[in-house]
């Protein structure tokens, strides 16, 4: 119950923060939609024909640079943009690199200089920045749209419960998957999670049932590492068997304790934290479906091997 409570919490973070991000993408388009039909249609009846070609030209480059650029590479970008716009004595030449490198467009408007020499230069520029927030916009809107629904999938795949009572065929990697999805906001703050995952068949079991056990295990080597280090998730077939093995680089089980930590109510963690009951599980689970679950533990370095016999439909 509290690995649950800690579970549902880090699960309305990460669905709050994509929330934000759409509350804040939907924000910045209503403002650079606003100012892009205010200042199109004032520019354009002081352009020629030829000008309105290449203007219009331009505007659709704003659409096609959407790249991430670190703090870093800006400044440098912005340094490089301003001198050549000085180059060519095109005034407000800092503003215009700045809002030139915010839209993406460094890489293009080298072809379109003479435009930006016209009075009017500024004012296009503004617009194509516009136009780059609009579409950056609508990328982080979609972003966050596809992480919300995958941590609602991830949900729903986790709470669904067989009340069957009969095994079910599944890939055994999916239902890691699904553990590491909603573990997500823990695992971004300092834990690499490093994934070798074999072609598996499908097999024959429990699926909601390992769910909690992958959920223990995993769960357990965040805490022994404090939150910080590295994960390593291998699934292979080996015998006849699936064979999964998560290794964290925690600070170790210590020997005069390794043979108690499958049994009922023994527990290292304080009081309130652990009930001492989440490897006596998930050894009831692995035994349930006929296989076996020991580990090899040492300081920075342990590892619980999970065997499961593989059976797969038509022999229930």
């Amino acid at each position: 119950m509290a690995a649950l409570g800690q579970l549902v919490a880090g699960i309305a973070h990460e669905i709050n923060t994509p929330l934000g991000a759409i509350r804040a993408a939907i924000g910045n388009t209503g403002k650079a939609l606003e100012a892009s039909l205010f200042q199109l249609p004032q520019l354009l009846p002081l352009l020629n024909p030829q000008q309105q070609t290449h203007c219009f030209k331009f505007l659709q480059l704003a659409t096609n640079n959407q790249t991430s650029l670190s703090t870093r590479e800006k400044r440098q970008i912005k340094r490089n943009v301003t001198k050549q716009l000085e180059s060519h004595h095109i005034t407000n030449a800092k503003q215009l690199a700045h809002l030139i490198a915010e839209a993406g467009l460094h890489d293009s408007f080298a072809s379109q200089i003479s435009l930006l020499q016209t009075p009017h230069g500024h004012q296009i520029v503004q617009i194509a920045y516009n136009i780059a927030r609009l579409y950056s916009n609508s990328q982080n809107i979609n972003n966050a749209v596809e992480r919300a629904s995958k941590i609602v999938f991830a949900l729903k795949s986790y709470a669904r419960y067989d009340h069957s009572g009969e095994k079910q065929l599944v890939q055994i990697s999916d239902g890691i998957e699904t553990v590491l999805e909603l573990y997500h906001n823990y695992l971004k703050k300092g834990v690499e999670v490093i994934r070798h995952y074999q072609e598996l068949p499908k097999i024959l079991c429990y699926a909601d049932e390992l769910v909690q056990v992958w959920t223990n295990l995993i769960h357990n080597g965040i805490q022994a590492m404090d939150g910080k280090g590295k994960i390593e998730i291998q699934v292979g077939v080996e015998n006849q068997n699936i064979v999964v093995k998560i290794t964290d680089s925690g600070t170790g089980i210590p020997p005069e304790i390794q043979d108690k930590i499958f049994q009922p109510f023994f527990t290292t963690k304080a009081a309130g934290e652990g009930s001492g009951l989440g490897l006596e599980i998930v050894k009831k689970i692995i035994d349930k479906h006929q296989g076996k679950i020991d580990f090899e533990s040492q300081p920075g370095k342990t590892t619980f091997r999970a065997e499961l016999p593989i059976i797969e439909e038509g022999r229930r």
